[in-house]
């Protein structure tokens, strides 16, 4: 990946009027930082600002919420991507997790300020608080119907939530530490969640029970995620009969991000192991590309693209700073991740540069998640962000 570029988190308010300017850098790997500005000479009739860069950067295009900055020198090259709309009254702190519903209807969040919330996706109207975990909620997601929410706390409970009345329907327990991330299998008859008691368990979501700890690493599981695994890829065979109750698991893949800097792929239904794969520090998040395709981000800043066919060496491996990986998404034909330092960033094969979700002024950003052609973000700093790549 060619050098990140960088620019003011406010550039789209602070060009907007006369002679107004905004900040940019470049940072190539092992090379000094390159720094310079953007003017705006004047507003359009169209309402677009008149940009110049200085010496070294260049302004390939602009919209009003846009902009297409490249350096030449270092063959680098950004679309920086401005909110559409900024939720502010949805929490009063740091916004841990969000999750939007299959239609694009709702959002669900949590917070550091203990609250987990549902609220209208095009405005940030509060519609329903899930009140029931003692501590903080680590994570929270829509199952595919979006109707109901699964959470997991740093109580070592697991909730199943109506997000219609905001009732808990089933509460699972059986973890010894908090749980911090959740997946869910096909159409949700089972879910997946790992903890920081270092183990992966199963659930049977209709009668509430534990269908069986998946894996038990003696390390904090950051990271779950759940795939359909490719034909060729080998999942072995369980040594058990699996439980009628078990929906959906065969031909599925389970990843588990560690703290302990392994990254170990399993089969869900088999659970025989297919994979470990040692990091260069604690694996925070992983994602599924495709049926053998993965991503997985350190504390450190490496985002890992592997083969599970060949996951000795890596595909490649992305470093745009040394913050840490918080979310990575697949989207499209490419991905989305965000980074401790506030960037959250698009990549797509088919184009030559990277988008850049703006707005954040190096807070966390933690969690993104995608409806249709809006991106949704949240931040330490209580903001949920929502984009429009219409806009670019």
């Amino acid at each position: 990946m060619a050098a990140p570029l960088r620019i003011q988190s406010d550039w789209a308010q602070a060009l907007r009027k006369d002679e107004g300017e905004a900040w940019l850098s470049c940072h190539p790997p092992g090379k000094p930082s390159l720094y310079g500005s953007l003017t705006c000479q004047g507003i359009g009739l169209d309402g677009i600002p008149e940009i110049t860069a200085s010496e070294g950067f260049i302004v390939n295009e602009i919209n009003k919420k846009s902009i297409h900055i490249s350096c030449p020198k270092e063959n680098a090259s950004s679309k920086f991507l401005a909110p559409y709309t900024t939720f502010s009254r949805v929490h009063t702190k740091s916004i841990t997790c969000l999750d939007i519903s299959s239609g694009g209807g709702l959002g669900v969040s949590s917070s550091t300020d203990g609250s987990m919330k549902i609220w209208q996706a095009s405005n940030g109207e509060l519609r329903r608080i899930l009140e029931g975990h003692v501590f903080d909620v680590n994570c929270c997601r829509f199952f595919p119907s979006g109707l109901v929410v699964l959470s997991g706390g740093m109580d070592a409970q697991l909730k199943i939530w109506s997000a219609e009345d905001a009732s808990c329907v089933v509460t699972f327990k059986g973890h010894k530490g908090g749980i911090l991330d959740t997946a869910i299998v096909d159409r949700g008859r089972n879910v997946v969640s790992g903890s920081r008691d270092g183990t992966a368990r199963l659930w049977d979501c209709g009668r509430s029970a534990c269908l069986g700890v998946i894996a038990d690493c003696g390390s904090s599981i950051n990271g779950v995620a759940v795939g359909a695994a490719d034909n060729s890829i080998n999942l072995g065979s369980p040594e058990q009969t699996p439980s009628e109750r078990e929906v959906g698991t065969e031909a599925k893949m389970l990843l588990l991000a560690r703290e302990d800097k392994k990254l170990q792929c399993l089969g869900l239904q088999s659970r025989q192991p297919v994979f470990l794969f040692i990091g260069s520090d604690a694996f925070n998040c992983c994602t599924f590309l495709s049926g053998f395709l993965l991503l997985a981000g350190t504390q450190d800043g490496n985002i890992y693209q592997l083969d599970v066919r060949s996951p000795r060496t890596p595909v490649q491996i992305i470093h745009r700073s040394g913050a840490p990986v918080l979310s990575l998404l697949s989207f499209r034909d490419g991905f989305i991740a965000s980074q401790g330092d506030g960037s959250c960033f698009i990549v797509q094969q088919d184009l030559d540069y990277v988008i850049e979700l703006t707005g954040a002024d190096c807070d966390p950003v933690y969690k993104v998640a995608t409806w249709e052609k809006q991106i949704y973000t949240c931040c330490r700093d209580g903001l949920v962000r929502r984009y429009q790549l219409s806009d670019l």
